[in-house]
Order: structure tokens, then C-alpha cells, then sequence
């Protein structure tokens, strides 16, 4: 099925995957998409990513991460902020914090994709697209 907001596609895949205990889930593959997926693995939400395909039919595959005893997801909560119909913008000094810290925003930035700890350290807004704790 085609998706028109492939960020949202991301996020649902990966809401699903965990909810469900998987340990890989595949998504279409875009640069938008591999950006994010590099900085999930850099803030220790993934294991890693590998891309597998070509041309059009080209997948990331994520290797989830859990905790514990039980499997629990370490992923909890992923929410789309800025969207098609409503883009939200941020500047360096207005970037949130989510729950204090914990949890990653995810900048679009003019230097690329990043968290919003490197993008407060290099004094750079963007596009916040969303928020993982």
C-alpha cells in the first residue's frame, strides 16, 4: 500500500514490531527514513539497520531492542510531531526536552537528521519530527 508520509509508515512499523515483541521489522527504505534510523542507533534505541534490495523494492531492516527478563520494548513511545498538513518548527534555544531529558526529539536540521542534544550543542534548529522514549 502506497504511504504518502513515509516518517508516520516508519513510526507505526516500528510501534507495531515492538508491541508485539519482534525482534527485526522492515520499511520501505528513503533517506528520511535511514537519517532517523541512524540516530535511533546512536542514542541506543536499535541495535542496527541494514538496508537490503534494490532499486525501488529496497528495505532497512532495524533489529529491535528490549530489556529485562520479559522482553520488555526499550522503545515505548514514538509520536509524529510535525506532519504533512502541519509542519513545526524549532529554533536552538526553544528545542524540547523530552521528559526531562530522557526521551529523543528528532531534528531535521540544515546539517542533516539529528537528536535534539547535538542539535543543541551545535546552536541549530529545524523541523521537529518526533519524539522517542
Amino acid at each position: 500500500m502506497a504511504s504518502h508520509d513515509s516518517i508516520s509508515d516508519m513510526l507505526t512499523r516500528i510501534r507495531n514490531a515492538s508491541e508485539k515483541r519482534h525482534a527485526t521489522t522492515s520499511i520501505p527504505a528513503s533517506r528520511m527514513c535511514c537519517s532517523i534510523a541512524k540516530v535511533l542507533r546512536e542514542e541506543g534505541f536499535i541495535h542496527a539497520f541494514n538496508e537490503e534490495g534494490e532499486g525501488f523494492r529496497k528495505q532497512l531492516v532495524l533489529e529491535l531492542r528490549y530489556t529485562g527478563k520479559h522482553k520488555q520494548p526499550l522503545i515505548r513511545t514514538l509520536q509524529r510531531v510535525s506532519r504533512p498538513g502541519l509542519r513545526i518548527y524549532s529554533n536552538h534555544r526553544h528545542l524540547p526536552k523530552v521528559l526531562g531529558g530522557i526521551g529523543v526529539a528528532i531534528i531535521s536540521t540544515s546539517q542533516g537528521v539529528m537528536s535534539d542534544r547535538t542539535a543543541r550543542k551545535q546552536g541549530i534548529g529545524g523541523e521537529v519530527l518526533c519524539y522517542v522514549y
